[in-house]
């Protein structure tokens, strides 16, 4: 597949792109009852996410294309298939191929809908 099926991509889920720590990227989201939300991305331009961190913990699985996660200036770089958990309070960032498409679980509210 080159792109998550339109049925997952309902505007009313658009994540709000002024929200967003990178640029260049499109994301949908949807809620858990216990306030846990999972966003689904697609990095149109190679870019980068500025170093960030959460007060919740991340689980991150690369669907198509590159990821490279930067935590405590080390690098991991993901591919498709490769899955990651990032605790909550680490700071990290990273950067992406045009094409790459993820999924991220959070245990608490991240994203804003547009």
């Amino acid at each position: 597949m080159k792109d998550f099926p339109q049925f997952m991509k309902n505007p009313a889920n658009r994540i709000d792109p002024k929200t967003q720590y990178t640029p260049g990227i499109e994301g949908y989201v949807f809620d858990g009852a216990d306030d846990s939300q999972m966003a689904f991305w697609t990095i149109s331009k190679d870019t980068q996410a500025a170093t960030h961190s959460h007060p919740y913990d991340e689980y991150m699985v690369v669907v198509h294309g590159s990821y490279t996660l930067l935590i405590n200036d080390r690098e991991t770089r993901l591919e498709a298939g490769d899955e990651y958990a990032i605790a909550k309070g680490t700071v990290h960032g990273g950067k992406a191929v045009a094409g790459t498409r993820t999924i991220h679980f959070f245990s608490d509210r991240r994203c804003t809908r547009s």
